[in-house]
């Protein structure tokens, strides 16, 4: 077999594999040999066929059986004897002349294919120490966990209903029927919906008029759809809802006791309190990683300038562009209403997708040479967790799961990631700040829930909030379209 480099331009390559005949036909024949005393031919006794008949009768297939073999494990065998890795799988190109494909089967020419692909960059890796990280910590006061302990009471509080008019504060029950233009619009009917009045949840202006109402009075309430709202056929239209109120209650007092935490499923109201205090860390501590992994990463953005895989790129570039015209149909604006131009965005994307590949190249290769591995304990747990994010779905997931070898990978990488994370916080030069809860949050606004190995694209409206909207896994299942404003405003009811 003769392999030749045809190309060697930058991180591209080309190889030309060359197999002849002759080598080719022994392979064959070595196998015909193989199936001679299993094959059943009329007329022959088993092991007496001749070998010309039986490579006249297998031969072909035997062949083609062969050529595939060879394309399939042949490049991994190329690239590992020349020390290389490819980005992505390597391409593969064969004759496509029937002529030649059948001489090639007949063993009457030689078989030839070429390797097109791009070599991983090699890294040279830098020492971190005397890098310096800032890590913000806020320091958490019994006022902020009563307070969220108090709107947990709030959630949890009953009604008892009332006679009279209805007030803020009160939650009706109403039927109601929307309308644009006096025909119904798909989503926007509901029976038996409760609404605490001055909550915000609907749309402006139809809490309010329902402010005196009584259980049994039937109104018609005019209102009009934000310009943003999600959905375009009612995005910026007067609309009007008829109304029935079934029943109005009144708030019972909130009180935080023993028997509130019970309620909650906690034996005290001091282990609620400590429950409440556990949650307001590990928010905070999120946007501390966060914000910690984002210098970090920063930081190797500075140290580490080398050519990227354009395949790599491509492929991390289209995923970020079609978030971002996902986004851009559903809200039914146009670059131009965020401030900028395709082809700007397009520019901008382009350089997100390439400090992206850069990343991830370094830190993969920093976690393998200080050995950081993902144990199958840690894969577990994050499928589990994958499968509570979707009831009902498991076992369409596990399926996916061991029938898509990329899956378990998309699991495995962020893992890998934290983890190589973790490992350099261990020499990085790291000093605690204290912060208050405002000045935690404040670089944070915009692209709060994006990952942190993505840089905000610069400043841009549309840049920065395709990025935040890529942290999101999955979106959330959307709710009925009227009278509310959107799913993601609504919160936990």
């Amino acid at each position: 077999m003769q392999v030749i480099e045809t190309l060697a331009e930058g991180l591209k390559r080309e190889i030309k594999v060359v197999i002849p005949a002759k080598d080719m036909e022994v392979k064959m024949n070595e196998r015909l040999a193989d199936v001679k005393d299993k094959v059943r031919i009329n007329g022959f006794r088993p092991g007496k066929v001749p070998a010309a008949h039986l490579k006249k009768v297998y031969g072909k297939s035997i062949m083609a059986d062969l050529v595939n073999e060879i394309v399939r494990e042949q490049p991994t065998a190329i690239l590992a004897e020349r020390g290389e890795k490819s980005a992505t799988q390597p391409e593969v190109a064969m004759t496509e002349d029937k002529d030649e494909a059948e001489k090639i089967l007949a063993a009457e020419q030689d078989f030839e294919f070429t390797l097109s692909y791009e070599v991983l960059p090699p890294i040279e890796l830098k020492s971190v120490k005397g890098v310096k990280i800032t890590r913000e910590v806020v320091d958490i006061s019994d006022e902020e966990v009563n307070e969220q302990v108090l709107k947990v009471a709030e959630s949890a509080r009953t009604y008892e209903t009332k006679k009279g008019k209805a007030a803020d504060g009160d939650r009706i029950t109403m039927d109601y029927v929307g309308k644009v233009a006096g025909e119904a619009f798909e989503g926007g009917t509901d029976q038996g919906a409760e609404l605490v009045l001055g909550s915000g949840r609907f749309i402006p202006g139809f809490e309010e008029q329902l402010v005196g109402t009584k259980a049994g009075d039937e109104k018609t309430i005019t209102v009009t759809f934000p310009a943003d709202y999600p959905a375009k056929n009612l995005a910026g239209q007067e609309a009007t809802f008829d109304v029935t109120v079934k029943d109005v209650a009144a708030p019972a007092a909130v009180e935080i006791d023993d028997e509130l935490a019970k309620k909650l499923g906690l034996e005290s109201a001091d282990r609620l309190k400590e429950v409440v205090r556990g949650q307001i860390e590990s928010q905070y501590g999120s946007m501390t990683r966060q914000k910690v992994k984002r210098q970090i990463l920063d930081q190797l953005d500075e140290m580490y300038k080398f050519e990227t895989p354009a395949s790599l790129v491509e492929a991390e570039y289209n995923g970020i562009w079609n978030q971002v015209a996902n986004d851009l149909a559903q809200s039914g604006k146009t670059f131009a209403d965020e401030d900028t131009t395709e082809e700007e965005a397009r520019e901008e994307y382009k350089k997100l997708a390439e400090r992206r590949v850069r990343l991830g190249l370094v830190l993969s290769e920093i976690g393998e040479k200080a050995g950081v591995e993902v144990s199958e304990d840690e894969m577990q747990r994050a499928i589990y967790e994958q499968l509570r994010q979707y009831p009902g779905q498991e076992k369409q997931i596990l399926e996916f799961f061991r029938s898509q070898p990329g899956a378990a990978a998309s699991i495995r990488a962020p893992i890998f990631e934290e983890k190589v994370i973790d490992h350099l916080l261990t020499e990085l030069d790291v000093t605690d700040k204290k912060v208050t809860k405002e000045e935690l949050l404040a670089e944070e606004e915009g692209d709060g829930s994006e990952k942190e190995t993505k840089k905000a694209a610069p400043k841009k409206k549309a840049a920065a909030k395709a990025e935040a909207a890529e942290g999101e896994e999955a979106a959330a299942p959307k709710k009925k379209a009227a009278p509310k404003k959107k799913a993601s405003e609504e919160g936990a009811e």
